[in-house]
């Protein structure tokens, strides 16, 4: 991995978990961020738009998500630009896919999971991830306490394939996969 390729980006080191629903604890009327994002096709870019619950627009950032070398689902490099109103005003104006969810901090046993409940075409589907500092931690992440089945290694289940999927298929295949767990 080139110096100059993480000069203002980042290594992302994440866990993605298909959730049968809410974690204990978590309670769906309040403590979520409404997350909206738009991704732009053909690109590796993310416009993200974070609204507090009073509808006061705590932050705008565009982000480009890229592989990590070598291939490893739960290694991505990040990069993000924070934005002022204007210049997110501008990019939220050109095409892309459009997701909405509501975001709910979940600490478990000393690690803080964001679960993401999703809204619009993918209302049901409920994902938990979490972003860790280092690869051991995100080698040793808890178990969690409610019906799960890890999808790091699923591009379905990744945010930009979100966005463009059709949304039945993917809320077949977490069906299918939530009832095989159970199996």
């Amino acid at each position: 991995m080139s110096e100059k390729r993480l000069k203002y980006a980042r290594i992302e080191l994440e866990r993605r978990f298909l959730l049968g629903g809410l974690p204990p604890g978590v309670d769906p009327a309040s403590g979520y961020r409404q997350l909206e994002d738009v991704y732009f096709p053909g690109t590796s870019l993310r416009l993200r738009r974070v609204t507090a619950p009073s509808g006061e627009v705590v932050e705008l950032k565009l982000n480009q998500k890229l592989e990590h070398e070598p291939r490893i689902s739960s290694h991505r490099i990040i990069t993000s630009f924070y934005l002022g109103p204007a210049d997110y005003r501008h990019l939220a104006q050109l095409r892309g896919a459009r997701l909405a969810k509501r975001r709910y901090v979940w600490p478990w046993q000393g690690v803080r999971f964001g679960v993401d409940v999703f809204e619009g075409g993918l209302a049901g589907l409920v994902l938990a991830s979490a972003e860790v500092e280092s690869e051991a931690i995100l080698a040793s992440l808890p178990a969690l306490p409610i019906a799960h089945v890890e999808v790091t290694a699923e591009p379905l289940f990744a945010g930009g394939t979100l966005a463009v999927e059709e949304p039945t298929k993917i809320l077949r295949r977490a069906t299918e996969l939530l009832a095989a767990r159970a199996q």
